[in-house]
Protein backbone atom coordinates (compact mmCIF):
# COMPACT_ATOMS: atom_id res chain seq x y z
CA UNK A 1 0.00 0.00 0.00
CA UNK A 2 1.36 3.43 -0.96
CA UNK A 3 2.41 5.80 1.77
CA UNK A 4 0.63 9.13 2.23
CA UNK A 5 2.10 12.63 2.53
CA UNK A 6 0.01 15.62 3.60
CA UNK A 7 1.46 18.93 2.38
CA UNK A 8 0.09 22.30 3.44
CA UNK A 9 0.49 25.36 1.24
CA UNK A 10 0.86 23.16 -1.85
CA UNK A 11 -0.29 25.72 -4.41
CA UNK A 12 3.14 27.30 -5.00
CA UNK A 13 6.80 27.40 -4.05
CA UNK A 14 8.22 24.82 -1.67
CA UNK A 15 4.86 23.13 -1.08
CA UNK A 16 4.31 22.58 -4.79
CA UNK A 17 7.87 21.31 -5.21
CA UNK A 18 7.33 18.88 -2.31
CA UNK A 19 4.17 17.57 -3.97
CA UNK A 20 6.18 16.84 -7.13
CA UNK A 21 8.98 15.06 -5.25
CA UNK A 22 6.74 12.92 -3.04
CA UNK A 23 4.56 11.95 -6.02
CA UNK A 24 7.73 10.98 -7.91
CA UNK A 25 8.63 8.74 -5.00
CA UNK A 26 5.27 6.98 -5.16
CA UNK A 27 3.43 8.67 -2.29
CA UNK A 28 -0.29 9.32 -2.43
CA UNK A 29 -0.91 12.93 -1.52
CA UNK A 30 -3.23 15.17 0.45
CA UNK A 31 -2.68 18.69 -0.85
CA UNK A 32 -4.06 21.72 0.97
CA UNK A 33 -4.08 25.43 0.22
CA UNK A 34 -6.39 28.37 -0.33
CA UNK A 35 -6.45 28.30 -4.16
CA UNK A 36 -8.63 25.37 -5.18
CA UNK A 37 -8.03 25.84 -8.91
CA UNK A 38 -4.28 25.49 -8.44
CA UNK A 39 -4.69 22.43 -6.22
CA UNK A 40 -6.89 20.73 -8.79
CA UNK A 41 -4.53 21.53 -11.65
CA UNK A 42 -1.57 20.21 -9.67
CA UNK A 43 -3.43 17.06 -8.65
CA UNK A 44 -4.40 16.34 -12.25
CA UNK A 45 -0.84 16.87 -13.48
CA UNK A 46 0.75 14.64 -10.82
CA UNK A 47 -1.87 11.92 -11.19
CA UNK A 48 -1.22 11.69 -14.91
CA UNK A 49 2.56 11.88 -14.54
CA UNK A 50 3.07 9.51 -11.61
CA UNK A 51 -0.19 7.56 -11.33
CA UNK A 52 -0.67 8.37 -7.65
CA UNK A 53 -3.88 9.07 -5.77
CA UNK A 54 -4.41 12.66 -4.68
CA UNK A 55 -6.96 14.30 -2.40
CA UNK A 56 -7.25 18.08 -2.44
CA UNK A 57 -8.65 20.12 0.41
CA UNK A 58 -8.99 23.88 0.05
CA UNK A 59 -9.21 25.98 3.21
CA UNK A 60 -7.58 28.89 5.01
CA UNK A 61 -5.16 27.42 7.54
CA UNK A 62 -5.78 30.43 9.82
CA UNK A 63 -9.39 29.33 10.32
CA UNK A 64 -9.52 26.62 12.99
CA UNK A 65 -13.04 25.51 12.11
CA UNK A 66 -12.12 25.13 8.42
CA UNK A 67 -9.01 23.13 9.28
CA UNK A 68 -10.91 20.75 11.55
CA UNK A 69 -13.88 20.37 9.19
CA UNK A 70 -11.76 19.69 6.11
CA UNK A 71 -9.20 17.36 7.65
CA UNK A 72 -11.61 15.43 9.84
CA UNK A 73 -13.91 15.19 6.82
CA UNK A 74 -11.40 13.16 4.83
CA UNK A 75 -12.27 9.49 4.26
CA UNK A 76 -10.71 7.07 6.76
CA UNK A 77 -8.14 5.75 4.28
CA UNK A 78 -6.55 9.20 4.06
CA UNK A 79 -5.91 9.37 7.80
CA UNK A 80 -2.97 6.99 7.60
CA UNK A 81 -0.60 9.87 6.97
CA UNK A 82 3.07 8.87 6.99
CA UNK A 83 4.57 12.32 6.41
CA UNK A 84 3.14 15.74 7.28
CA UNK A 85 4.93 18.68 5.68
CA UNK A 86 3.90 21.82 7.57
CA UNK A 87 4.87 24.15 4.76
CA UNK A 88 2.18 26.86 4.79
CA UNK A 89 3.68 30.13 5.99
CA UNK A 90 4.35 33.69 4.95
CA UNK A 91 5.77 37.07 5.81
CA UNK A 92 3.91 40.36 5.58
CA UNK A 93 5.66 43.73 5.55
CA UNK A 94 9.13 44.74 6.61
CA UNK A 95 8.46 47.53 9.09
CA UNK A 96 10.15 48.46 12.37
CA UNK A 97 8.11 47.43 15.38
CA UNK A 98 6.85 50.94 16.10
CA UNK A 99 5.35 51.18 12.60
CA UNK A 100 4.07 47.63 12.40
CA UNK A 101 0.76 46.85 10.76
CA UNK A 102 -1.67 45.07 13.10
CA UNK A 103 -3.22 43.08 10.26
CA UNK A 104 0.20 41.94 9.06
CA UNK A 105 1.03 40.75 12.58
CA UNK A 106 -2.23 38.82 12.85
CA UNK A 107 -1.75 37.22 9.44
CA UNK A 108 1.76 36.00 10.26
CA UNK A 109 0.91 34.74 13.74
CA UNK A 110 -2.31 33.06 12.62
CA UNK A 111 -0.67 31.37 9.64
CA UNK A 112 2.84 30.53 10.80
CA UNK A 113 2.05 29.48 14.37
CA UNK A 114 -1.64 28.81 14.91
CA UNK A 115 -2.24 27.25 11.49
CA UNK A 116 0.69 24.90 12.00
CA UNK A 117 -0.69 23.96 15.41
CA UNK A 118 -4.21 23.29 14.12
CA UNK A 119 -2.97 20.88 11.46
CA UNK A 120 -0.38 19.24 13.71
CA UNK A 121 -2.88 18.52 16.47
CA UNK A 122 -5.16 16.60 14.14
CA UNK A 123 -2.53 14.74 12.14
CA UNK A 124 -0.33 13.86 15.13
CA UNK A 125 -3.29 12.02 16.64
CA UNK A 126 -3.75 10.07 13.41
CA UNK A 127 -0.07 9.14 13.58
CA UNK A 128 -0.35 8.09 17.21
CA UNK A 129 -3.31 5.88 16.30
CA UNK A 130 -1.29 4.14 13.60
CA UNK A 131 1.93 4.00 15.62
CA UNK A 132 4.19 5.88 13.22
CA UNK A 133 4.70 9.06 11.25
CA UNK A 134 7.00 11.97 10.51
CA UNK A 135 6.20 15.67 10.95
CA UNK A 136 8.43 18.06 9.00
CA UNK A 137 8.10 21.73 9.96
CA UNK A 138 9.24 24.50 7.64
CA UNK A 139 11.08 27.07 9.68
CA UNK A 140 13.51 29.69 8.40
CA UNK A 141 16.89 31.22 9.07
CA UNK A 142 14.61 33.85 10.66
CA UNK A 143 13.92 31.23 13.32
CA UNK A 144 17.60 31.14 14.21
CA UNK A 145 18.45 34.86 13.96
CA UNK A 146 16.64 38.18 14.30
CA UNK A 147 17.29 40.87 11.72
CA UNK A 148 16.28 44.50 11.39
CA UNK A 149 12.58 45.00 10.64
CA UNK A 150 12.00 41.24 10.77
CA UNK A 151 10.58 41.43 14.32
CA UNK A 152 7.24 39.59 14.17
CA UNK A 153 8.12 37.30 11.27
CA UNK A 154 11.29 36.28 13.09
CA UNK A 155 9.25 35.75 16.25
CA UNK A 156 6.85 33.41 14.44
CA UNK A 157 9.70 31.35 13.01
CA UNK A 158 11.43 31.24 16.40
CA UNK A 159 8.10 29.84 17.63
CA UNK A 160 8.21 27.15 14.92
CA UNK A 161 11.71 26.23 16.09
CA UNK A 162 10.48 25.92 19.67
CA UNK A 163 7.36 24.00 18.67
CA UNK A 164 9.47 21.60 16.64
CA UNK A 165 11.52 20.82 19.74
CA UNK A 166 8.36 20.51 21.84
CA UNK A 167 6.73 18.13 19.35
CA UNK A 168 9.87 16.01 19.25
CA UNK A 169 9.70 15.60 23.03
CA UNK A 170 5.93 15.09 23.29
CA UNK A 171 5.70 12.58 20.44
CA UNK A 172 8.85 10.66 21.37
CA UNK A 173 6.97 7.89 23.25
CA UNK A 174 4.85 7.28 20.15
CA UNK A 175 7.77 6.73 17.78
CA UNK A 176 6.89 9.76 15.65
CA UNK A 177 9.73 11.61 13.98
CA UNK A 178 9.84 15.41 14.04
CA UNK A 179 12.16 17.57 11.93
CA UNK A 180 12.59 21.28 11.24
CA UNK A 181 14.01 22.58 7.96
CA UNK A 182 15.30 26.15 8.13
CA UNK A 183 16.02 27.64 4.68
CA UNK A 184 17.88 30.82 3.92
CA UNK A 185 17.14 32.78 0.74
CA UNK A 186 14.82 30.78 -1.52
CA UNK A 187 13.48 32.40 -4.66
CA UNK A 188 9.75 31.71 -4.57
CA UNK A 189 6.73 34.01 -4.29
CA UNK A 190 7.73 34.57 -0.63
CA UNK A 191 9.17 38.06 -1.17
CA UNK A 192 6.32 39.03 -3.48
CA UNK A 193 3.86 38.14 -0.72
CA UNK A 194 5.98 40.00 1.86
CA UNK A 195 5.87 43.12 -0.31
CA UNK A 196 2.19 42.64 -1.14
CA UNK A 197 2.53 42.11 -4.85
CA UNK A 198 5.41 44.50 -5.55
CA UNK A 199 7.28 42.29 -8.02
CA UNK A 200 10.08 44.76 -8.67
CA UNK A 201 10.92 45.10 -4.99
CA UNK A 202 10.70 41.34 -4.55
CA UNK A 203 13.02 40.73 -7.49
CA UNK A 204 15.75 42.87 -5.96
CA UNK A 205 15.96 40.54 -2.95
CA UNK A 206 17.59 37.88 -5.13
CA UNK A 207 19.78 40.08 -7.35
CA UNK A 208 23.54 39.56 -7.55
CA UNK A 209 23.72 35.99 -6.27
CA UNK A 210 22.25 32.55 -6.90
CA UNK A 211 19.55 31.83 -4.32
CA UNK A 212 18.08 28.47 -3.47
CA UNK A 213 15.01 27.38 -5.41
CA UNK A 214 11.97 25.47 -4.18
CA UNK A 215 13.24 22.16 -5.59
CA UNK A 216 16.40 22.43 -3.45
CA UNK A 217 14.29 22.48 -0.30
CA UNK A 218 11.91 19.79 -1.53
CA UNK A 219 14.80 17.43 -2.26
CA UNK A 220 16.21 18.14 1.21
CA UNK A 221 12.84 17.36 2.75
CA UNK A 222 12.70 14.11 0.80
CA UNK A 223 16.20 13.20 2.02
CA UNK A 224 15.08 13.76 5.61
CA UNK A 225 11.86 11.80 5.11
CA UNK A 226 13.63 8.86 3.44
CA UNK A 227 16.08 8.07 6.24
CA UNK A 228 15.82 4.64 7.90
CA UNK A 229 13.22 4.18 10.65
CA UNK A 230 15.81 4.50 13.43
CA UNK A 231 17.21 7.82 12.10
CA UNK A 232 15.68 11.24 12.81
CA UNK A 233 17.18 14.51 11.65
CA UNK A 234 16.01 16.95 14.31
CA UNK A 235 17.06 20.23 12.77
CA UNK A 236 18.63 21.36 9.51
CA UNK A 237 19.68 24.80 8.23
CA UNK A 238 20.14 25.10 4.46
CA UNK A 239 21.54 28.19 2.75
CA UNK A 240 22.72 29.28 -0.68
CA UNK A 241 26.49 29.16 -0.99
CA UNK A 242 26.46 32.95 -1.29
CA UNK A 243 24.67 33.43 2.05
CA UNK A 244 26.34 33.09 5.46
CA UNK A 245 23.68 34.59 7.76
CA UNK A 246 20.19 36.02 7.33
CA UNK A 247 21.62 39.35 6.19
CA UNK A 248 25.17 38.48 5.08
CA UNK A 249 24.91 37.73 1.36
CA UNK A 250 27.78 38.08 -1.12
CA UNK A 251 26.40 39.82 -4.19
CA UNK A 252 28.37 40.30 -7.38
Amino acid sequence: MAKIALITGATAGIGLACAEVFAREGFNLILTGRRLDRLEQLADKLNKKYNVEIAVSSFDIRNREQVIENLEGLPAKWRKVNVLVNNAGLSQGLDPIQNGNYDDWDTMIDTNIKGLLYVSRIVSNWMIEHGKGHIINLGSIAGKEVYANGNVYCATKHAVDALNKGMRIDLLPHGIKVTAIHPGAVETEFSEVRFKGDKERAKKVYEGFEPLVAADIAETIWFVASRPAHVNINDLVIMPTAQATATNIFRQ
